[in-house]
């Protein structure tokens, strides 16, 4: 069964996007809510939105199932994100307004996890890895830019509205400062959108797991606020007027990755993989 989407690129920089997934299979959807079959806390319309990052010799990842199957963007083994805070599971229970996912007595258990960490989570991870493997191994340095979008207003996770740029680097662990600093440097420098650096998003599992500055592997995670291209309420229409304001801040934010990955490619030349 196929799980997840890959196209490689001509650079060491690789796109993922674990939310954006809509499908959830016929077993698993009979155990669940109408409020959930709805899949309300996608990731809507990212990978439409990123839809220049091939053209920029960006390889990308994305799933096919919902994270209401499994949040790929979470500890296998169940470890907490954020502590203190509201979390959402693995095998989320909860949508975000607080509704259950699963219809009374349906819930998941954990020989299911389990399943469904073997069945959708695994093969996502073992690509993602291999592919920073391999991209590490043949140009000396790998960039991960994990791509998230989320309402502007979500009580349970953040008081009032968020920003509309939300970078994370799991306070500065996962990517080098310089790369991070000029990323801010073009937020910042927009005039138009909000931005924050290690905010209330600070990077989820993906982030804080594979970013590791000191072995040449950088992670980045963008939380974009889904104002500044869609509709926030179902049916949860792509806005391309709104799109086309913010798709060139985000163009410049993915071209500067590259030529960033491009000047620390241990020495090798880009025009040996053009």
């Amino acid at each position: 069964m196929e799980t997840f989407r890959f196209q490689p690129g001509e650079t060491p920089v690789l796109l993922s996007i674990p939310h954006v997934g809509t499908v959830v299979p016929p077993d698993i959807a009979a155990t669940m809510t109408d409020a959930a079959l709805a899949v309300p806390d996608t990731d809507w319309h990212l990978d439409r939105l990123y839809h220049f990052a091939p053209a920029l010799g960006i390889g990308f990842l994305k799933p096919i199932f919902s994270r209401y199957v499994i949040d790929l963007n979470r500890d296998p083994d169940g470890g907490v994100l954020y502590p203190g805070a509201s979390n959402t599971e693995l095998c989320p229970l909860t949508t975000f307004d607080h509704q259950p996912v699963y219809r009374p007595g349906r819930e998941p258990d954990a020989a299911e996890v389990r399943r469904r960490v073997g069945t959708f989570w695994r093969p996502y991870h073992e690509q993602l890895n291999g592919e920073l493997q391999a991209l590490k191994k043949r140009f000396g340095v790998a960039v991960l830019f994990d791509a998230h979008s989320i309402r502007s207003r979500v009580p349970r996770f953040f008081d009032g509205q968020i920003q509309d740029f939300n970078l994370g680097t799991s306070d500065g662990a996962s990517a080098s400062p310089a790369l991070v600093g000029r990323l801010m440097n073009v937020l910042t420098a927009t005039g138009r959108y909000s931005s924050v650096q290690n905010g209330r998003f600070k990077g989820g599992f993906i982030t804080r797991h594979y970013g590791n500055p000191a072995d040449d592997i950088h992670s980045i995670q963008l939380e974009l606020s889904q104002v500044t291209y869609m509709d926030e309420e179902a049916p949860y229409g792509f806005r391309e007027d709104a799109a086309r304001q913010v798709r060139p801040t985000l163009e410049r934010l993915m071209a500067l990755i590259v030529e960033w990955a491009w000047e620390n490619a241990a020495g090798r030349r880009r025009s040996s993989y053009l």
